[in-house]
């Protein structure tokens, strides 16, 4: 299988050198996290996982996540491809025109997989992810209610989460196709049905368990377990990627064609 790390991406995360796939094992397995998480000397706050006021876990601060440009790897074995997935993984070419490239969304998928910290903020009713990758945003409730079938597909699907005992769960639907799964590009389909659980394991780590879900690209779900580690001396930063960007003028960055895209 050719390797596809994208170029234009490659030079957004700069980290990704430092930061090791996670072992899979059971949910969050293994610890540490993006950005040296527990590495270099950084020792996570020890603890009991600490709870809100209203009594759920708290899943509140700024998080560091392991890397993982290649879904393939980080799970362990070969993708169940259906005949359509593997066709369009095996015709996949990010110098014909990554969407990254052209600062469109990474999708939400991708986003988790980005070595860049996120915030997570949590209320009684909702919660958000605040990305610093592109300073992207998502915001969702999590009283259990079902998805609502009058909103149009998104490059970050449309969340719902609700607590499973101290596990809050976010099920997310209704994506618009145009995306992957990883920097690597292994593709999905606008049928894609992400499952993620995050349970607060102690107070330094979040146990994360994402399954894909996506009957026309893959056979069967594809599941996968990180640990994210709490970073109370880091902020999200400012971080801008422009469609205007050096690269498009020149031509080195090609605007991907979505005439021929995975939604057919």
């Amino acid at each position: 299988m050719k390797y596809r790390l994208m170029f234009a991406a490659a030079a957004c995360l700069v980290s990704a050198a430092l930061i090791a796939q996670q072992p899979q094992g059971g949910p969050g397995a293994g610890k540490g996290g993006g950005k040296g998480g527990g590495r270099g000397g950084y020792q996570p706050p020890e603890g009991p996982a600490p709870k809100t006021p209203w009594g759920t876990l708290d899943l509140n601060g700024v998080w560091a996540r392991p890397y993982v440009p290649d879904i393939e790897r980080a799970t362990g074995g070969p993708l169940p491809y259906t005949e359509w997935g593997k066709k369009q993984f095996d015709t996949y070419n990010a110098e014909e025109g990554d969407y990254t490239g052209a600062c469109l969304p990474f999708g939400h998928s991708r986003a988790m997989g980005s070595p860049d910290p996120i915030q997570i903020m949590l209320t009684p009713t909702s919660m958000a992810f605040l990305y610093e990758q592109n300073s992207w945003f998502k915001v969702f409730p999590i009283d259990g209610r079902a998805h609502n079938p009058k909103k149009v597909p998104t490059w970050f699907g449309e969340s719902v989460g609700h607590w499973d005992g101290d596990t809050m769960v976010v099920d997310t639907t209704n994506f618009n196709g145009f995306t992957r799964l990883d920097t690597n590009g292994h593709p999905h389909s606008d049928q894609l049905h992400m499952i993620e659980r995050f349970t607060r394991s102690d107070l330094g780590h979040i146990a994360y368990q994402v399954t894909y879900d996506d009957p026309k690209t893959y056979t069967k779900p594809i599941v996968s377990n990180r640990t994210f580690t709490l970073r109370p001396d880091w902020e999200i930063q400012e971080y801008s990627c422009e469609e205007n960007n050096r690269g498009l003028i020149e031509g080195r960055i090609k605007i991907p064609d979505y005439q021929d895209s995975g939604k057919k």
